[in-house]
């Protein structure tokens, strides 16, 4: 009983992260907006996804290997996943910014703002920074 009551508890606390993350959820600086009431952010405004030419995203393309059995994954057309253990974490477009810079749509839209939502891919091609949790990412070998 006991082995099952650790492995529900990590698994939610792995839950727990994994949200934190997802939600760009960073720390308490948000105000409240009326006194009394409870801390809450406006819902954010979301730009229309940009159309991607498959050269912008051609650095990002393929499968991303990080050191704690998650990876990511782009086509060609920018579409992406972010997998750990068979989970989605993410899913969506990634956006040019600039040369071996994306930022990551949330909710079916472009964040057009900094946000912990992209990547920073190197200049040899090799490693991918997740700005989400900084955490670096090897390309695999196709």
């Amino acid at each position: 009983m006991s082995v099952r009551a650790r492995s529900t508890l990590s698994l939610a606390g792995a839950a727990t992260a994994a949200a934190l993350v997802l939600t760009g959820c960073g720390g308490g600086e948000k105000k409240a907006d009326t006194p009394g009431k409870a801390d809450s952010a406006a819902p954010a405004k979301l730009a229309p996804l940009p159309k991607v030419a498959a050269a912008d995203v051609k650095p990002l393309v393929g499968r991303w290997v990080g050191t704690r059995q998650d990876y990511f994954f782009f086509k060609p057309d920018g579409k992406g996943v972010w997998m750990k253990d068979k989970n989605t974490l993410w899913s969506g477009q990634a956006i040019p910014e600039s040369k071996g810079k994306f930022r990551f749509s949330w909710q079916g839209g472009d964040p057009k703002s900094a946000s912990y939502w992209g990547a920073e891919v190197s200049a040899d091609g090799k490693k991918m920074t997740f700005a989400g949790t900084n955490q670096i990412y090897t390309k695999a070998k196709a």
